[in-house]
C-alpha cells in the first residue's frame, strides 16, 4: 500500500516538474504521412496539415511553442498524442508544423519548446478600427395579405396559346 502511494506521488510530481520547467531542449521528429487519418490518443484523427504534436508529459490539448535554434522559426502546436517512444526525440510533430519550422529534409532537428500561454488573442482588432455596418431594416408582409398566392406570379409560367383554325 505504501509503495503505491509512492508511485502516485511521484507520478503526479512529474506532471507538475514537467509543467514547471520553462524550457525543453532535445531532438524533434515528425509523424509519416502514412498515419494520416488515423486515431491519435486522445480520439482524433491525425491530419498531417494541422499543427499538432505528440509529447509524453503533457496533457493533451496543452499549446507548446516549438522554435528550431538553427534557424530561428516557431510554431504554435496543441498536444493531440502521446509519444514519441524513443528516447533520441522528445516530441513528434505534425508534417505542416515540421515544415514550418524547416526540419523536413534532415528528418529531425534540435528544439526548444516552452508551454504556450496565450494571454492575449492574436490579431485581435481595436473597437475603433472596425468598420461601421449599417443595421438592416426588415420588412415582411405576412402571408394573408398576399392578393394572390407568390406561384401564381411565377414569370415563367407558360401561357396557352389560343389556337388558330
Amino acid at each position: 500500500m505504501r509503495k503505491l502511494f509512492y508511485l502516485m506521488l511521484l507520478a503526479s510530481c512529474s506532471v507538475l516538474f514537467v509543467g514547471a520547467q520553462e524550457l525543453l531542449k532535445g531532438n524533434a521528429s515528425y509523424y509519416s504521412d502514412k498515419l494520416h487519418g488515423r486515431r491519435m490518443a486522445n480520439g482524433e484523427r491525425y491530419n498531417r496539415d494541422s499543427m499538432t504534436c505528440a509529447h509524453r508529459k503533457f496533457p493533451f490539448g496543452t499549446m507548446l511553442k516549438v522554435r528550431n535554434p538553427l534557424n530561428g522559426r516557431t510554431v504554435i502546436v496543441r498536444v493531440t498524442d502521446r509519444g514519441p517512444f524513443s528516447k533520441r526525440f522528445i516530441i513528434d510533430l505534425s508534417r505542416a508544423a515540421a515544415r514550418e519550422l524547416g526540419i523536413i529534409a534532415a528528418g529531425f532537428s534540435q528544439v526548444e519548446i516552452t508551454p504556450y500561454h496565450a494571454g492575449i488573442v492574436p490579431y485581435l482588432l481595436e473597437e475603433d478600427s472596425l468598420p461601421e455596418i449599417p443595421e438592416l431594416d426588415l420588412q415582411y408582409t405576412p402571408a394573408a395579405t398576399y392578393p394572390e398566392p407568390i406561384w401564381q406570379q411565377d414569370s415563367t409560367k407558360i401561357e396557352p396559346k389560343d389556337e388558330q383554325p
